[in-house]
């Protein structure tokens, strides 16, 4: 696979979490790697230069050092301005983004704030949203499945993964039944969850057409659960390698949105996460 892998840097500890997460696959796809830390908040005061500049270079030294530690081909580069528009920009010319959060899992504090989810809107290409903590061995690539164009685009990404990395695809497809008002339905009709069940699978089925014949020694495992789709797919994915999801931000306001799912994801790690477009 031809193109860059970007990392964003930063001097919060996770930076070396993404750092390594984007070297290993670099290593795995035959990719280059380039680090880009970002120094924002000028706004043009008098004096500012010689602070602008203290940071840049203290960036740069940052970058060395992390090149240095993971050795290989990795360039570096400081950037200045908007940290989420200079990396959504970078993407526009990369095979991958990778950002570490400082969310560490349940109970640890805040959830992933707004720049995060910002970027992986925005980017041009799939984003890798690593959290802060032992991710441990993990088993299987996770992708949500619902049928969309973009959910297409997430099964395509993941299979992809699992194929390299010799984990199987467990593939979610996850129905929610209808809310009611509690007094107006207490227990749902045997045949109506029969059905939805059934849609899901067959939703599954329909999208995983032709993965197969494209990755024939790929273990493809179905899942059609009943439940909210963030919080099973952050179940499922907890044990997870990977976990991947589309987003459906379109246009110039809502290319920087995220769909309701990948938003509850990236705010609850469950473990690595693409957001694919």
């Amino acid at each position: 696979m031809s193109g860059r892998i970007i990392v964003g840097v930063t001097g919060a500890p996770v930076s070396r979490r993404a750092v390594d997460w984007a070297v290993a696959r670099a290593a795995r796809t035959h990719q280059s790697v380039e680090l880009i830390a970002v120094v924002g908040g000028a706004v043009g005061a008098i004096g500012e230069a010689e602070v602008l500049g203290a940071a840049q270079t203290a960036a740069q030294q940052l970058l060395d050092d992390e090149a240095a530690r993971v050795g290989g081909d990795v360039g570096t580069r400081v950037a200045s301005g908007n940290p989420v528009s200079v990396l959504v920009e970078a993407s526009a010319d990369a095979a991958m983004l990778v950002i570490g959060s400082d969310y560490r899992g349940a109970g640890t504090g805040p959830a992933r704030g707004v720049h995060g989810m910002r970027i992986a809107a925005g980017s041009k290409c799939p984003v890798v949203v690593v959290p802060d903590r032992d991710l441990g061995e993990g088993a299987g690539v996770v992708v949500g499945v619902d049928g969309s164009e973009v959910s297409e685009h997430a099964i395509e990404f993941a299979a992809a993964e699992a194929d390299r990395l010799d984990e199987p695809l467990i593939a979610v497809s996850v129905w929610t039944p209808l809310h009611t008002p509690r007094t107006a339905m207490e227990v749902y009709p045997d045949l109506y969850l029969a059905n939805m069940q059934s849609a899901a699978e067959e939703t599954l089925a329909l999208s995983l057409a032709g993965i197969s014949s494209r990755y024939p020694d790929l273990k493809v495992v179905r899942r059609a659960e009943r439940g909210h789709p963030s919080q099973v797919l952050s179940e499922i994915a907890r044990d997870a390698r990977l976990v991947v999801v589309g987003t459906h931000g379109r246009g110039a306001v809502a290319r920087f949105l995220l769909g309701s799912i990948s938003q509850e994801l990236l705010s609850h790690l469950p473990t690595a996460t693409a957001v694919v477009r």
